[in-house]
């Protein structure tokens, strides 16, 4: 019997996997820890804009900053080995995202400076609500569940324009699925 996983892989057509009995194994031009397409969707999407080497100097600056409460609007944070989405009200920055690589504006991206210590302890909490609310979804087993879920939420702060042009690999990333996965959970959205 064909694992969800495997019937994921083996059905996506993203690479060139060989089934040896029941792993995976790339082929030999893929070394670990390479940079794919993959592993950094951020650098393809659409939803880059000039601006954003100024969100990264933003947030690797060492100052905290706060995604603006007031707007519809949010960050997809892209890290070496995990994707992160900070909504509104959430802190960002600061030690935060040091380790940041790419960044995915979502919105009429807003980013401010809190006034207070307190500002910035409510900022914080918030992005660990944020991460709470995205680790429900990575607690459901089935893969396809955690993308559907995820694409759920996304809707229903976002456009739908805005979260087509997502792409499927940071959604991947979000949750803990494929790429593959995304795509037929969008099917079924």
């Amino acid at each position: 019997m064909i694992s969800n996983f495997e019937q994921n892989v083996s059905g996506s057509g993203e690479g060139n996997f060989l089934r040896a009995s029941g792993i995976f194994a790339a082929a030999q031009t893929i070394r670990p820890y390479a940079v794919t397409p993959l592993s950094n969707p951020f650098f393809e999407s659409s939803l880059l804009m000039s601006d954003d080497d100024d969100i990264m100097a933003k947030i690797r600056g060492g100052d905290l900053w706060v995604v603006n409460s007031r707007r519809r609007n949010g960050l997809i944070i892209h890290k070496e080995f995990y994707t992160e989405f900070a909504g509104p009200g959430a802190a960002v920055g600061g030690g935060l995202d040091a380790d940041c690589q790419a960044v995915i504006p979502l919105g009429s991206l807003s980013l401010i400076a809190p006034d207070s210590a307190e500002a910035q302890q409510k900022a914080l909490k918030i992005r660990l609500q944020w991460v709470r609310l995205t680790q429900n979804f990575t607690d459901k087993p089935v893969p396809v569940d955690r993308a559907q879920l995820i694409l759920e939420q996304f809707k229903s702060y976002f456009d739908q324009s805005i979260v087509d042009q997502i792409p499927d690999e940071a959604f991947a990333l979000l949750v803990g699925v494929l790429p593959y996965t995304v795509r037929r959970a969008r099917a079924l959205v």
